[in-house]
């Protein structure tokens, strides 16, 4: 059999997300999913659709995949990282930008068909527990600026 020598596809994606929050009996809680079949914690967020502005695609996101509604308090920032999509000989940039959010209402049992699971963690645990490194610095970033401004929460 030979080996595909075609070089690799570039593709570029953006997506958007948030750190949801609430204020709980031992401090600030953000909401994380595990994804369908993984055994991960991670933020919720998603792909950007045609015309739609990352702030709504943010909000969108979050109720989907974590059944909760916020609204944006300001935005955290955004991270990019590359992966390779195997089927499609295609090397990916994803930029994800992230907004800190405030829970306003919802179930965490109302996610959608992607999400295992939806759970609010205490912010120090949510941090220890997200597999990945940008996950993890958005997090700290969060909980710096929840931080800064406890007192008008």
């Amino acid at each position: 059999m030979a080996k595909n020598t075609r070089p690799a596809l570039l593709k570029f994606q953006v997506s958007s997300g948030g750190v949801l929050f609430k204020k709980g009996p031992e401090g600030i809680y953000v909401c994380m999913i595990r994804p369908k079949g993984k055994s991960i914690l991670t933020l919720p967020k998603g792909l950007v659709d045609s015309g739609e502005e990352p702030e709504l695609t943010a909000l969108r996101e979050v109720r989907e995949e974590t059944g909760l509604q916020g609204r944006i308090i300001e935005k955290l920032g955004e991270v990019s990282y590359w992966f390779y999509i195997r089927e499609e000989n295609t090397r990916c940039k994803k930029t994800v930008h992230f907004y800190l959010m405030k829970y306003e209402k919802g179930d965490p049992g109302d996610h959608d068909w992607e999400v295992e699971e939806s759970l609010w963690l205490p912010i120090d645990e949510a941090i220890k527990k997200a597999r990945y490194r940008t996950d993890k610095e958005i997090l700290k970033k969060a909980k710096e600026v929840l931080e800064r401004h406890e007192q008008d929460l």
